[in-house]
């Protein structure tokens, strides 16, 4: 019999999913640093305005960033500072298990090698 052990645990699996894409986590990393507009951030991540938009409405709508309203812009920033704690804490998980991550072979990259990974 299949036990399921995620009842208490969905809010956290939905957190952790809105964090794992890579834009929506490129821009929660740059939020982090500061607030932002969507043109600074299309500039600095190189990303389509509709892009940046699309994911920061999916981060507004997890409770994570949020905007500020200044004549025609919208500044973003993070809405919690547990999110720099969570962010740290994930680099310092990184470092400590080096290249595993990476080289996860449900997760990671498939084209990682241990040259590639970090370079």
């Amino acid at each position: 019999m299949a036990i399921d052990c995620t009842p208490g645990l969905a809010p956290a699996v939905a957190l952790f999913r809105s964090l794992g894409d890579p834009t929506r986590l490129a821009i929660l990393s740059r939020l982090a640093a500061g607030e932002a507009r969507v043109v600074d951030l299309t500039g600095e991540l190189g990303l389509a305005q509709s892009t940046v938009s699309k994911h920061l409405a999916c981060l507004r709508d997890c409770g994570l960033v949020d905007y500020r309203a200044e004549g025609r812009q919208s500044f973003y920033a993070l809405t919690r500072p547990e999110l720099l704690v969570l962010l740290r804490s994930a680099e310092q998980v990184l470092a400590a298990t080096g290249e595993a991550v990476a080289l996860c072979p449900v997760y990671g990259t498939p084209a990682a090698s241990p040259a590639g990974v970090g370079a």
